[in-house]
């Protein structure tokens, strides 16, 4: 059973803002802390190339290790109850205030826990200022940033693999997108996919987003933004039941579609694909 909103997290240790550990991922950095100091290593260690002491934190999570929670197989949910976000699945429960900025979360020692509980912070944080998460690989190739959505097996972990030297991968799996001026920037994510190794931790302008198809020979083709705004929605990672956000999320595809290019990429897997990307 799901914890109700009203219960309370276990009490913690009092902790200084300065002894969060500050991940920061595209450019949103959360505070976290925990009282286990093997737990916190390992939070270092995971997200050693995303880490940024001196950002003031747009919010802060505490963590409770127990080995009492009951892990199942419940599907996440994520909804909000007055001002309170509350996230949960069966091998966590968080809750989090964005007026306060702060949090917590209750889970065991597992990092993919802790790794699912950001994606989703960052997935409403990014969609209340007109960005998203998108089930995407992406990297960055003479100064522009390039996406490549698609269903597991479309390629996305390939393309990432295949990269030549002058580029550099931001994710083969979870990319992230802001809405900067006119325009949309793509940063790295620590969150792996078949690769099992973080991105990059830099950005870049969008210039294309790819739609992938794998094919016997290479080749792109244009879409319209209609297509193009219907099949972006498809690779967005939001799990919100919020539809004031819901809606904002799809607000901000079509945005997206209006501003970026979009294309058809079809591909074997080969190097020779990223002769047309530049």
């Amino acid at each position: 059973m799901p914890w109700a909103v009203s219960q309370r997290a276990p009490a913690l240790p009092p902790r200084m803002e300065s002894d969060d550990v500050v991940v920061d991922i595209g450019g949103i950095p959360i505070g976290l802390w925990t009282s286990d100091p093997d737990f916190r290593r390992m939070i270092e260690d995971r997200y050693a190339g995303f880490l940024n002491p001196f950002a003031p934190p747009a919010c802060r999570f505490e963590i409770q290790l127990t080995s009492n929670l009951h892990v199942t197989d419940q599907d996440v949910r994520v909804f909000k109850t007055g001002f309170t976000w509350c996230f949960e699945r069966g091998d966590f429960v968080a809750q989090w205030d964005p007026r306060r900025r702060e949090g917590w979360i209750r889970q065991n020692a597992n990092p993919y826990s802790l790794d699912s509980v950001l994606r989703i912070a960052h997935s409403v944080l990014l969609a209340m200022e007109g960005g998203f998460l998108l089930h995407a690989a992406s990297a960055i190739r003479n100064g522009r940033a390039f996406l490549f959505a698609g269903v597991s097996g479309a390629g996305k972990t390939t393309i990432a693999r295949l990269a030549p030297a002058d580029a550099t991968v931001l994710t083969d799996e979870v990319s992230y997108v802001r809405r900067v001026d006119s325009g949309y920037k793509a940063y790295g994510t620590p969150f792996a996919g078949e690769l099992a190794q973080s991105g990059a931790n830099s950005s870049g302008p969008i210039d294309t987003l790819f739609l992938l198809e794998k094919a016997p020979s290479n080749c792109i083709h244009s879409v319209v933004p209609r297509i193009a705004a219907r099949a972006l929605l498809r690779h967005i990672l939001f799990f919100a039941e919020d539809a004031e956000l819901v809606q904002r999320v799809f607000d901000s595809a079509l945005e997206f579609v209006s501003r970026v290019k979009t294309a058809s990429l079809a591909f074997q897997p080969n190097a020779l694909i990223w002769e047309l990307i530049r």
